[in-house]
């Protein structure tokens, strides 16, 4: 089955006001909403209106640092979505970034794949009811026990963007979420990951004909991203490096108005999705055809069109309209 998912809320979209939109997705052929957690919104609180918005969705968060909540908070929050979405909850979990984990919240982003795998090893206990009495390399459990374990444990992804997360998805895991990346570089993390987990992906998708509008925003989001470590060992990894490196150097050297200048259009138009909100679709369609299983839109402004306009043009029931 292929997914269709979309991240809430939405940018200019406030929370409170969202649940006509997020009702009317099942209607236009959407199966997910995904939340994200950086400076906004947390990333279960979206996903606990949305179970009762709309009770035909799929829910998930991409994703919930491993560091941020300790171990049996983050158990017992997904506990809590999973009774509110029996069947339909999905939790992603992955490191997150050194800037959100350690320059926002004060804490050592110490041995990343280590915390990932622990925690997804205790929560697999956790989730199961099981009480957890453990000694993992990065942090201990004393004897904690869901008071109220779901009836249907939730599966677990990872975000994994490089060979030992995605390996690690693929034992151990129930599947992968990655970002920030083109149709062509699909078949390079299937490559790892293999065929059968799940491969989900958040893409973003500005719905304007007008290719300088949206490649003026994607500079400024590939600027934000691409210079956080982990992001760009990534595209070093997908080959991008050499296209990025000029604009990681004035970025480092403090010049973020040249930075921005020296990303390519090709790398903008590789990582933004962008045209006539048909031309969009057949994009997303592109990184299905390459071995996604689950394209989650982050609609970005551009073109004119309102949030709730944007969802419903980019909505794969618009390709039978």
């Amino acid at each position: 089955m292929t997914r269709w998912g979309l991240t809430v809320p939405l940018t200019g979209v406030p929370l409170a006001e969202s649940r006509e939109i997020v009702a009317g997705l099942p209607a236009l052929g959407y199966t997910d909403v995904w939340s994200a957690e950086t400076n906004g919104t947390d990333a279960f609180t979206p996903l606990a209106l949305a179970s009762q918005w709309a009770p035909e969705l799929r829910l998930g968060p991409a994703i919930v640092p491993v560091y941020t909540r300790g171990p049996a908070l983050l158990a017992s929050q997904a506990a809590t979505l999973a009774d509110l979405a029996p069947g339909r909850f999905v939790l992603g979990i992955g490191t997150s970034s050194d800037t959100i984990v350690e320059r926002w919240n004060g804490i050592p982003f110490d041995e990343p794949y280590k915390r990932v795998r622990d925690t997804l090893r205790f929560l697999r206990k956790a989730l199961a009811g099981e009480k957890v009495k453990e000694e993992y390399d990065t942090f201990t459990v004393k004897g904690f026990k869901l008071e109220k374990a779901p009836a249907t444990p939730p599966k677990i992804v990872l975000a994994a963007l490089r060979e030992g997360m995605l390996r690690l998805a693929a034992r151990e895991a129930d599947g992968a979420i990655t970002n920030w990346l083109a149709p062509k570089d699909v078949p390079t993390v299937r490559g790892v990951l293999g065929d059968e987990p799940e491969l989900i992906a958040r893409l973003f998708v500005c719905p304007t004909a007008d290719a300088e509008e949206a490649r003026a925003i994607g500079r400024w989001m590939i600027a934000a991203y691409m210079t956080v470590p982990v992001y760009r060992a990534f595209h070093e990894w997908l080959g991008r490096g050499e296209a990025l490196a000029p604009m990681n150097e004035a970025w480092a050297a403090g010049d973020r108005k040249k930075a921005l200048e020296l990303i390519p259009d090709e790398v903008v138009d590789d990582l933004i999705v962008h045209g006539s909100p048909a031309d969009c679709r057949a994009r997303i369609r592109e990184y299905v055809d390459n071995g996604l299983t689950t394209p989650v839109l982050a609609i970005v402004p551009g073109g004119g069109l309102a949030a709730a306009d944007a969802v419903r043009e980019l909505a794969p029931a618009a390709d039978s309209a």
